[in-house]
This record gives structure tokens, C-alpha cells and sequence, in this order.
């Protein structure tokens, strides 16, 4: 694994969802992951269900940002298939590992059909990974996940069969607990989505590239960053205070995914000259550059908010599906016009 294995420090924020702005938060690691899902449940308009909405919710979510990389190490294929989907390594230029690359925006429909341009151009998949792939595929579950919460929960309300009533209450908490989870793995590569170092080839030192600014070639930088100094500085209020304001208008799912990632990218070479100013190391007294906390806040905030927008976004989708088998429209179940029994139970 060319990726460095991070060991995450095991501090708790279940608490933190409740206590306000005040909480420092334990690792884009641990600490980082969690602060992001935290963050973006805690800004949530009112448009969300309640249940999504409580310390709870925030604290599980959290914990949950972390499971992509607690699942590590289960064997093949599964190693395979899903360490590589949390980074893609762009070159300078936004092209995936060099000019023969595609870049986000041309990404094709189909991982299997990235997978084979990729291996046209000469380039390994596993050294490329396919992040946008990750972020798109954890949207469009969430969003399932929300259609069909919302046919159950508005049926459940109209039901008058007390059995009915009470299988359409147990299905929709058991679809609460699968939001939950789902919204933990987007969480977490949208998250990773926010760090420079899992957009770039640049991913862990400048590496063999031309370097005229002279940028470090230690192999620590990647795991330093996003482990000790996040968990020494990261505050969830300064957090949340640089997220910025929601982004709702013109949904596309592909060309928002390409948009984020790249900004990103734009981070990549900001990073390292912070970097070359000591921005991230503590000095004598064991003070850090204000600088370079900012630099991580902003990176943290900006994920956090990606994770909220989509989180939001999906919630607007989901009305506009069509959900179960023979399908029913959600528009419809939540107007009334439709029943949706044979649908959510199944019709064998």
C-alpha cells in the first residue's frame, strides 16, 4: 500500500455534538473524519427529518465517518476494491497521474469505464484511484435511502391498519439506522475529498516531480498533517465558523463532484509553501503557526460543508424518485394519492 497506514488516536466525540463551540476534537484520521461528519449534522437546516437532527445523530455520524478506513485489512478483493476509493491522484495539470489522464471533468459514467481507460493509457488503476467514483456512488444511496424513508414515513402517518401501521413504523427505523451509516461513508470520502494529499501525486512528500519552490520530500508530511496536527488543533467551533454558506443552486452530480475535488487540488501547492514556513510544526513553546491551524480549519470546514450541501441536496432528490417494486412515486405516497403496501413489503 503506497497509502500510509495512519493509526487514529481513540478519543470519543459523543459528547462533542452537544457541547458547543467551545469542544476540541481528537486524527482526517480519527479527529478529522469525525469532526466533519459532527459538523455537517449539526448545520442541517430544518428541511432534514428530525431524527437526523439531534447531538445523536451528530455523534453517531461521526463515528460512522470513520468506518471506511476501520474496515481495512478484511482480505481480497475487498482491500482492493476499497482502499483505492479514497484518493485520486491528480497531476498539476487535473489530469488522473499525467497528461494521459483523464481529468474529473471527463471522467466516464462507469468506474468499469475508467478502469479501461485508465489501463489504455498505461496507468495502474490502483495507483489512480477513483475517489469521484466514492462520493458519487455514496450520494445516490443516500438519496435512495431518503425516497424510501419518505414514502414509509408518510405512509405510516395515513396508515389506518394497526399491523400495517406498526411494519411501515418498524421499516422506517430500521431505514433511519441505514442513513445513518451510509451518511458516515459519505461522510468519510467527502472527507478525504477535503485533503490536498488524497487528490495529488504529490500525496506524501513533492516525490520525484520537477520542484523550482524546493517543496519537502519527507514521507512523513502526509501523515503528519492529517494525524498529530489535526488532532492538536482542531476546534469544532473554528470549524464550523469557516464553513461556508450552503451551495444549492444548479445541481449536477458529476460536475459538483469535479468542481470540489478540484478545489481541492488548488490547495495542493498552499500546503507545501505553508509547509516550508514551519506552518505546521510546533516551535519551543509548542506553539503552531496561526497559519497553518487556518489552513486546516478551512480544509476540515470546507468538507464538512460539501457533506451538509449533499446531505440536503440528496434529501431534494429523493423526492423526485419513484421507490420499491411495482414502484410508486414518493411525490405521490406523500400526497396521498398513491398506497405504497405492496410496494414497500413486496409484492411476492
Amino acid at each position: 500500500m503506497k497509502r500510509l497506514a495512519l493509526v487514529a488516536s481513540v478519543m470519543v466525540l459523543a459528547g462533542a455534538a452537544a457541547l458547543g463551540s467551545a469542544t476540541a476534537v481528537d486524527a482526517w484520521g480519527s479527529t478529522g473524519h469525525r469532526t466533519i461528519g459532527v459538523a455537517a449534522v449539526r448545520a442541517l437546516p430544518d428541511e432534514l427529518p428530525a431524527f437526523l437532527r439531534t447531538p445523536g445523530a451528530a455523534a453517531e455520524i461521526g463515528e460512522l465517518s470513520r468506518e471506511p478506513d476501520r474496515t481495512k485489512g478484511a482480505g481480497q478483493p475487498h482491500d482492493r476494491e476499497r482502499d483505492t476509493a479514497h484518493f485520486v491522484d491528480l497531476d498539476d495539470d487535473g489530469h488522473v497521474m499525467n497528461a494521459s489522464g483523464p481529468t474529473l471533468s471527463q471522467l466516464p459514467e462507469l468506474k468499469s469505464q475508467y478502469d479501461a481507460q485508465l489501463a489504455a493509457a498505461g496507468i495502474a488503476v490502483n495507483d489512480a484511484g477513483y475517489l469521484p467514483y466514492a462520493i458519487m456512488d455514496g450520494f445516490q444511496q443516500l438519496a435512495r435511502d431518503f425516497a424510501t424513508w419518505r414514502v414509509l414515513n408518510a405512509a405510516e402517518a395515513r396508515e389506518l391498519d394497526p399491523a400495517k401501521r406498526a411494519w411501515y413504523r418498524e421499516d422506517r427505523l430500521r431505514r433511519e439506522a441505514l442513513i445513518l451509516r451510509d451518511m458516515g461513508y459519505l461522510s468519510h470520502y467527502v472527507g478525504d475529498g477535503s485533503q490536498p494529499h488524497h487528490m495529488s501525486i504529490h500525496y506524501n512528500g513533492w516525490g520525484d516531480y520537477p520542484n523550482p519552490e524546493g517543496f519537502t520530500n519527507a514521507r512523513s508530511t502526509h501523515g503528519a498533517f492529517e494525524g498529530a496536527f489535526i488532532r492538536r488543533n482542531l476546534r469544532l467551533d473554528a470549524v464550523e465558523a469557516a464553513m461556508p454558506a450552503a451551495n444549492l443552486d444548479g445541481f449536477d452530480l458529476r460536475a459538483r463532484v469535479a468542481a470540489y475535488l478540484n478545489g481541492t487540488l488548488s490547495q495542493v501547492i498552499p500546503f507545501y509553501r505553508l509547509e516550508k514556513t514551519g506552518a505546521f510544526a510546533a516551535d519551543a513553546a509548542g506553539e503552531v503557526l496561526a497559519p497553518g491551524v487556518a489552513f486546516a480549519d478551512a480544509r476540515i470546514a470546507a468538507g464538512a460543508a460539501e457533506l451538509r450541501d449533499l446531505t440536503i441536496l440528496a434529501w431534494r432528490d429523493a423526492g423526485t424518485q419513484s421507490i420499491g417494486w411495482p414502484a410508486v412515486k414518493v411525490a405521490d405516497v406523500e400526497a396521498g394519492t398513491a398506497d405504497p403496501w405492496l410496494a414497500m413489503i413486496g409484492e411476492d
